[in-house]
């Protein structure tokens, strides 16, 4: 069994940075932000959480 998260995620949470505001600040690491995109997919270099566009969703360059 695997420790590793997964998410989905939409347009609404872009741009996208681990941790999330979900996490205790005592049980985070620096915040990076993240370019899921680019593939669609993307793993935090810190933590090795993963996350992934939910199908059908429009990024939107600014």
């Amino acid at each position: 069994m695997s420790d590793v998260k997964e998410f989905e995620v939409d347009g609404n949470d872009l741009p996208l940075h681990c941790p999330t505001k979900e996490v205790a600040l005592w049980a985070s690491h620096p915040r990076v932000f993240l370019d899921v995109a680019k593939t669609g997919q993307v793993a935090c270099p810190y933590c090795g959480t993963k996350f992934k566009l939910k199908p059908g969703t429009q990024v939107h360059h600014h």
